[in-house]
């Protein structure tokens, strides 16, 4: 059974950093292309960043791009997302999610095959 736990999260001041990990069990990790998305009150998921299953190549949603930064240590099965210079707008529950073959379709809440229970980011002052 597929199982990813997230955990790192908090509240924070704007301009914070904060440091997210998905440790996964239960699957081959290192062959899954892994995602983060989140979830503000009221708003549907969004995508966030996706790094393939090797590692060498992501993407990152302009509203991130610059300030996160995703990583993967596959002999640990985990996935890391770095936050930097947190703005209240980053507010949101935090998921990671894994998939095959998600090359052409990261961007697709409904592409992924596997979720965690989210964990919550609160950037405030």
């Amino acid at each position: 059974q597929v199982q990813l736990v997230e955990s790192g999260g908090g509240l924070v001041q704007p301009g914070g950093s904060l440091r997210l990990s998905c440790a996964a069990s239960g699957v081959t990790f290192s062959s899954y292309d892994l995602a983060w998305f989140r979830q503000a009150p009221g708003k549907e998921r969004e995508f966030v960043v996706f790094i393939i299953r090797g590692g060498y190549s992501t993407r990152y949603a302009d509203s991130v791009k610059g300030r996160f930064t995703i990583s993967r240590d596959n002999a640990k099965k985990t996935v890391y997302l770095q936050m930097n210079s947190l703005k209240p707008e980053d507010t949101a529950v935090y998921y990671c999610a894994a998939g095959t073959d998600m090359r052409t379709t990261y961007y697709y809440t409904n592409s992924w095959n596997y979720w965690g229970q989210g964990t919550q980011v609160t950037v405030s002052s």
